[in-house]
C-alpha cells in the first residue's frame, strides 16, 4: 500500500532527498504539509497540544504517533508506561530508531489492544473514523480500550468556515475528501472527520462518554476529553 506521509517523515529523518508532501482536497487548491512539524520539540507545539499532553497520565496510548513526538516528550517526561501504535511502517521505523520505546505498528480500527488510562490522538487523529456513523462506531469500540474512569484526549475543529456560509447539503459537511501525494507516491482519496463540538458531544453522549472542552483556539479547533461514564 503506498505509503506517502510515512515515506515523507522517513526521507525527513534521514535526510535522503527529502521533498515536498501535499494534501489535496475537493473544495480548494491544494495544500502543502510542512514535514518537520511530525518533529517538533514540546516547545515548539501548539499550546492546544501542549495542554493535551500535560493531561496524559498513567497508562498511555498515542494513537496515530507519526514520527513519535508526542510520545517521546512523554516519555522523557517520565510517564512509566508510553506506547505509540501507527499505521505507517515507515513512520514506526523513525519512531524506534528516534528512541520510542514502546510501538506497534497497526490499523487502530481493526486491533485488538489492551486498557489504557489515556488514550491520545493529536492533530486531529479522531479525523481517521472518517464520518459522523464512523465516530459514533469507533467511540462505541474505544470504551473497550479505555479503564473505567479514563480519559480519551484528542482535538478536532468545526470548519463550518470554508464554505463561506454556504454548507453544503448531504452528507455532513466536516466529513472532507483528501489525498497525501509525495514524489510519486500517492494515496487513494479517503474521508477525513472535523466534528464541530456540539455534534461531536452528542455522539459521545450516545456512546457512554463524558465531554469537556479543554481549550478552544482563533483558528475553530478545540481540544476535548472524553472520559467513560461511571
Amino acid at each position: 500500500m503506498p505509503d506517502p506521509l510515512g515515506q515523507a517523515i522517513h526521507d525527513f529523518h534521514t535526510g535522503i532527498s527529502p521533498s515536498k508532501l501535499w494534501i489535496h482536497n475537493k473544495y480548494g487548491e491544494k495544500e502543502e504539509m510542512p514535514v518537520d512539524i511530525y518533529f517538533r520539540s514540546y516547545t515548539a507545539m501548539p499550546l492546544l497540544e501542549q495542554m493535551a499532553l500535560n493531561y496524559c497520565t498513567g497508562r498511555i496510548l498515542d494513537i496515530g504517533a507519526g514520527a513519535g513526538s508526542h510520545a517521546l516528550y512523554l516519555q522523557e517526561r517520565g510517564e512509566p508506561d508510553v506506547t505509540a501504535l501507527e499505521i505507517s511502517p515507515l513512520s514506526c521505523d523513525v519512531m524506534r530508531n528516534r528512541g520510542v520505546l514502546q510501538v506497534i505498528n497497526a490499523d487502530i480500527r481493526n486491533w485488538q489492544g489492551e486498557e489504557y488510562d489515556t488514550v491520545l490522538m493529536l492533530m486531529n487523529g479522531i479525523g481517521l473514523s472518517a464520518s459522523l456513523a464512523g465516530l459514533k462506531l469507533f467511540l462505541a469500540r474505544a470504551a473497550s480500550l479505555v479503564r473505567e474512569g479514563g480519559q480519551l484526549v484528542f482535538d478536532s475543529s468545526d470548519v463550518a468556515y470554508l464554505f463561506d456560509g454556504e454548507i453544503p447539503q448531504g452528507r455532513y459537511y466536516g466529513e472532507i475528501d483528501y489525498q497525501y501525494t509525495y514524489k510519486k507516491l500517492h494515496t487513494d482519496w479517503f474521508s477525513w472527520l472535523y466534528a464541530d463540538f456540539h455534534t461531536l458531544g452528542r455522539i459521545a453522549s450516545e456512546t457512554g462518554w463524558t465531554t469537556e472542552k479543554l481549550m478552544e483556539d482563533d483558528h475553530h479547533q478545540f481540544l476535548v476529553r472524553l472520559t467513560r461514564k461511571m
